[in-house]
């Protein structure tokens, strides 16, 4: 998947993000703004999850959204 596609259109997928992440308050969406490395790094402050796991997670779900 190309997080590029992700980033442009953030708008539209702040919300599947708060679907699957919903620690995450409307402020950290808008902060982060598509940039993967900081959506990392906010799952990883309020999750408590390992950098290598988060990844994963993130992988995981932009998969199944079929982009």
């Amino acid at each position: 998947m190309d997080w590029n596609r992700v980033e442009g259109n953030w708008k539209q997928v702040k919300g599947k993000v708060k679907e699957q992440w919903g620690k995450l308050t409307d402020d950290d969406l808008d902060r982060i703004a598509g940039k993967r490395d900081q959506l990392e790094g906010m799952i990883q402050e309020r999750y408590g999850i390992e950098k290598d796991r988060v990844r994963r997670d993130i992988d995981e779900w932009a998969s199944r959204q079929g982009w």
